[in-house]
């Protein structure tokens, strides 16, 4: 059952399909949402309810639709009760989500390199920009995938040659792979095939790599851990190029009535206060670090 609220916002009693646990406490969660899933564009977020035992709602990122099935998927880490509640759900029950909610990712043809970099739980987003992204053949876009635990995935090498990777670093996410969309691992952990640093390391290889004609053409886009956005937003600085950050943030209403979720943000006007779920969560990178 589905009620449109505001817009493209709606609030659904979504049907669990699946449930799929990964080390580390992560598991993806496949919801049966038709009208979030018509409307729903990379960077955008879901506010679900854990269960009945608990009154707040939890933000989670979407990482994959599929309009016509009408399914969203949703990749989260147990951090607390709450999720540890929505880790335990069964397929055939029901999760009431609110949704889509926040302002996308956009792209640029003009920027056809674009760089998506994920860290951690900040990874879900760029898959779903990169299937997105890949309809579009002028684009070429590069995944770069940061995690200090296993990823929500079985890595394999990749058999996509992307010039500037390190040597060694071929690590890739399958799924991103078959798509034909070139990706690459990294961690401090010592995983096979991985980067060893961090994946914004990763990223600043790559970038040293390009020609100015080259770097004219990129865009960078990143979601995770704010101290992996602030580093993002010092490649942007130091390469010239835009960037776009999905920021992360505790909110409770998650659809702007609350104002818990607020951030400094550097406007044309001066700085002014933002609501990260509404005004966000995706925001210029140089306006907000």
């Amino acid at each position: 059952m589905s009620r449109e609220t505001r817009g493209t916002l709606h609030l659904e009693d979504a049907a669990v399909l699946r449930q799929t646990a990964y080390e580390g406490e992560q598991f993806v969660l496949r919801l049966e949402a038709p009208a979030c899933a018509t409307h729903a564009q990379p960077g955008q977020f879901v506010h679900v309810t854990c269960d009945a035992s608990i009154a707040m709602r939890r933000p989670l990122s979407i990482m994959r639709v599929d309009v016509q099935a009408g399914w969203i998927e949703l990749l989260f880490k147990i951090v607390g009760p709450g999720l540890r509640a929505l880790a335990a759900r069964k397929p055939g029950e029901t999760i009431s989500l609110i949704g889509p909610i926040g302002q996308p990712f956009v792209a640029h043809p003009e920027r056809p390199r674009a760089v998506l970099i994920g860290g951690g739980v900040g990874i879900p987003p760029m898959i779903f920009l990169a299937e997105r992204l890949r309809a579009d053949t002028t684009l070429k876009p590069l995944v770069l995938m940061g995690s200090e635990i296993p990823f929500p995935f079985r890595a394999r090498p990749s058999v996509i040659v992307v010039p500037g990777i390190p040597a060694g670093t071929i690590a890739c996410m399958p799924l991103l792979e078959e798509w034909g969309v070139a990706s690459r691992l990294a961690s401090r952990s010592g995983f096979p095939g991985c980067f060893e640093g961090y994946v914004t390391e990763l990223a600043a290889e790559w970038l040293n790599s390009l020609t100015a004609h080259e770097l004219a053409e990129v865009e960078l886009f990143a979601c995770g851990p704010t101290p992996m956005l602030a580093a993002a937003s010092q490649l942007a600085r130091r390469y010239g190029v835009p960037c776009q950050v999905s920021l992360e943030e505790f909110m409770a209403c998650a659809v702007g009535g609350c104002a818990g979720c607020t951030v400094r943000v550097r406007t044309p006007e001066g700085d002014a206060m933002k609501r990260v779920c509404v005004d966000g969560p995706v925001f210029d990178a140089l306006s907000v670090f």
